[in-house]
């Protein structure tokens, strides 16, 4: 190990792009849209949500394209929000990020992998105890492949978005070479209860637009990002493009296989839209499907999250030994060993209903630093507006703007939930611990840093955060 070993920028922008499309296509896309659907009321409204839904990650790519050739250092979202709103705000994110919504998630996901993986072999899902055991086992195997070498966990990356992207389209092809009366007879007669159109939309928007996140992550690799003032704007606006016109293409598959109705009261979704055509051979296909897109996600998770981690520990706010990189391998070797941990933890501690419950509540918190980093770019530009800015997109201050209002739109309907709103004093909890933590040990950087030269700026020769 090496403190001051720089990480190594060896992602191309294909390799930065597949990372944006890998964190935003995972398991939901398989389920989501039936919930949407349901909330919707019709089909036309189902695919106007999702269009609304598209639009809005399009104006959240253009912001955040701008805003990662701003900082394009590992971390890079840690330090849009730290310079923007103080570093506490940083502090939180980070440390909330970590130890539950990415940890968390990392755990969930290695079980949906496992349990897809046994339906697709064995029909029938394992034991608990060997589900979990298996589970832990790849979060171990992927970690150590990411530690191994950024070009691992890139070449995994790559690999399987081809693989989630041709699953996807496959089911729009099979859409298309059905015949309209097969498809008619399989459309089931649940109804689903009807909501004013507006009030149907903007509940639609909740679980449309949480499917649509992730583009995010790649602002944590931008100290491995090859040329990154051009690769990250390009990696973000190609990636959300390609994955709006396949979420578009793919809900218009179900509906047309299953109809408004058969899509909302679908449970499983993907495997019954499939089943439609291809009965036999079918639901162990998409169990395959669902099992490689989350081995994906889980790559995803582990590839990008330590990088934050990284970011805070360089910053002199976490312990040093997580801002070290392996001298030979150029990976943060400690800092994925402890999101691993962190995942592995959560597992055995709160099981798998006990980590999607925090997750439930978390996606909510999480949803207020999306938005905060999304109008980042409006107070970094009141803040220092002489700073430099490699990229200027087009639209600005109206596209961050309207991203961020939508974006708080968003936590309001979600807090509409009961659901959702019982599960958020879980997230609001994890915060609370998180702020008193910073409190105890950096209550005099509590205020924000006073303007002068943007501390966005990059050090000459420097490819990392400085200490």
């Amino acid at each position: 190990m090496a403190d001051a070993e720089p990480l190594r920028r060896e992602l191309s922008s294909l390799d930065a792009t597949a990372v944006v499309i890998g964190a935003i296509v995972g398991v939901g896309i398989f389920f989501t849209p039936s919930r949407v659907a349901a909330l919707a009321g019709t089909r036309q409204l189902a695919l106007l949500a999702w269009g609304i839904g598209g639009l809005i990650a399009l104006l959240g790519a253009l912001t955040f394209a701008e805003l990662g050739a701003l900082v394009p250092r590992a971390g890079g979202q840690y330090e849009l929000l730290r310079d923007a709103y103080g570093a506490a705000t940083g502090f939180v994110y980070v440390v909330c990020n970590a130890t539950a919504t990415q940890a968390g998630a990392t755990g969930v996901i290695a079980l949906v992998c496992v349990d897809n993986l046994a339906v697709a072999i064995h029909g029938a899902i394992l034991g608990p105890w060997l589900t979990l055991g298996c589970a832990i086992g790849l979060v171990l195997g992927v970690a150590l492949a990411n530690a191994a070498g950024v070009r691992w966990g890139a070449r995994i990356q790559n690999l399987t978005v081809v693989v989630k992207l041709a699953t996807l389209l496959a089911v729009a092809a099979v859409a298309l070479l059905a015949a309209p009366e097969e498809l008619e007879a399989f459309a089931t007669a649940h109804s689903p209860a009807r909501l004013h159109p507006v009030a149907g939309i903007a509940a639609a928007l909740v679980p449309t637009l949480f499917t649509f996140g992730g583009w995010q992550q790649v602002l944590w690799m931008g100290g491995e990002v090859k040329r990154p003032e051009r690769n990250l704007p390009i990696s973000i606006i190609a990636g959300v493009s390609v994955v709006v016109g396949v979420y578009m293409l793919v809900n218009w598959a179900y509906l047309a296989l299953l109809g408004h109705d058969g899509v909302a009261g679908s449970e499983t979704l993907a495997a019954d839209a499939i089943a439609v055509v291809f009965a036999g051979t079918g639901r162990r296909a998409i169990a395959v499907a669902v099992a490689v897109s989350a081995f994906g996600v889980l790559n995803a998770q582990l590839l990008t999250g330590p990088r934050l981690l990284f970011a805070l520990a360089r910053d002199g706010r976490l312990w040093p030994v997580l801002g070290r990189v392996h001298a030979s391998r150029g990976t943060p070797v400690p800092a994925i060993a402890v999101l691993a941990l962190a995942a592995i933890v959560l597992l055995v501690v709160a099981g798998a209903d006990g980590v999607d419950r925090l997750l439930t509540g978390v996606v909510l918190v999480d949803g207020v630093f999306f938005a905060l980093t999304g109008l980042a770019s409006l107070v970094l530009a009141r803040r220092f507006p002489h700073a430099e800015r490699p990229v200027r997109m087009p639209g600005f201050p109206v596209v961050p703007l309207l991203f961020g209002v939508a974006e708080l739109g968003v936590i309001v309907g979600a807090w509409l939930d009961p659901e959702v709103r019982g599960a958020a004093a879980i997230g609001a909890a994890w915060i609370a611990g998180a702020l008193v933590l910073y409190l105890v040990r950096f209550r005099r950087q509590l205020t924000p840093r006073t303007p002068g030269p943007s501390p966005c700026a990059k050090s000459p020769g420097d490819d990392t955060l400085s200490p």
